[in-house]
């Protein structure tokens, strides 16, 4: 069994502040540390759950992120950017499963730490067939294109409930409760360590025993809607092919697959720039 650990920051244990997250500045360097914990809290539940083979990507800014030489030396790493599947590279139908590690929750959430969706300096809003959708939706969307289900996903609580929404039967670990967007009451990584273990291990066995969780499954075409915060931004999105504009910040674009509405989606936020 192959499972692919597709991680983030802002949900790792610890964080609560954009300088805990940002290369430029001397607290990244400490929680560089703590997101390599939590991934490898999770490679080990993972084993321990039976899987024969992981493979970690680096989600966060340009991918590199995760100490490789603390790393578990039983996972692979997808690391550097741009790739072509970006936050899941690695992706493909010999995949089994997939974990969400250090996720957060979509832009304009309350009590969640470091809220955005894709980009905190673009992107407003996202929208798949007219559902609002952050990062564990949009990836766990084309999670499901490959037949892929989304076993686990961690970070704070408020991430987690909305992976229960998007994601039926999904396993959640809380490790932070987070009571405003940049404030929460944090674990220690002795505490968290265990958790993602445990759970890890857990969502593994239930996917072997019974199958569950299910792969999303988005009707097709795929429409994406995308609200960018400044009108110029959707000036110079509007100039993707198959782009539609809506109003003074929103875009349209409809896809034959979920990959191509993944594809589009960041073709049209690196076009808008300011």
């Amino acid at each position: 069994m192959k499972i692919l650990i597709a991680c983030d920051m802002e949900g790792i244990t610890g964080v609560t502040v954009s300088d805990h997250v940002n290369p430029s500045t001397a607290e990244y360097q400490r929680f560089r540390r703590l997101m390599t914990g939590d991934v490898n809290a999770a490679i080990a539940g993972a084993f321990e759950g039976g899987v024969d083979e992981v493979v970690v990507t680096d989600g966060h800014w340009f991918g590199t992120n995760i100490l490789v030489e603390e790393l578990d030396p039983r996972a692979r790493l997808n690391t550097g950017s741009p790739s072509p599947l970006a936050m899941v590279q690695g992706l493909d139908a010999r995949v089994d499963a997939a974990f969400f590690v250090g996720y957060h929750a979509r832009a304009g959430s309350q009590n969640a730490i470091l809220d955005h969706t894709w980009s905190s300096v673009k992107v407003a809003n996202l929208w798949l067939n007219d559902l609002l959708v952050g990062e564990t939706g949009l990836n766990s969307s084309l999670c499901g294109y490959f037949n892929v289900p989304v076993l686990l996903v961690t970070g704070d609580q408020t991430v987690g409930e909305e992976a229960r929404v998007w994601l039926t039967d999904v396993t959640t670990v809380a490790v932070k409760q987070a009571s405003g967007r940049h404030a929460a009451e944090v674990l220690a990584p002795d505490v968290t360590a265990p958790l993602i273990r445990s759970a890890a291990r857990a969502a593994i066995e239930r996917f072997k025993t019974q199958g569950l969780p299910r792969p999303v499954a988005l009707m097709t075409p795929v429409k994406v809607t995308v609200e960018f915060i400044y009108a110029d931004m959707a000036d110079q999105a509007a100039l993707l092919p198959k782009a539609v504009r809506l109003d003074g910040r929103r875009i349209e674009v409809t896809a034959d697959s979920m990959l191509e509405a993944y594809l589009a989606f960041r073709a049209a936020v690196t076009l808008a720039s300011r």
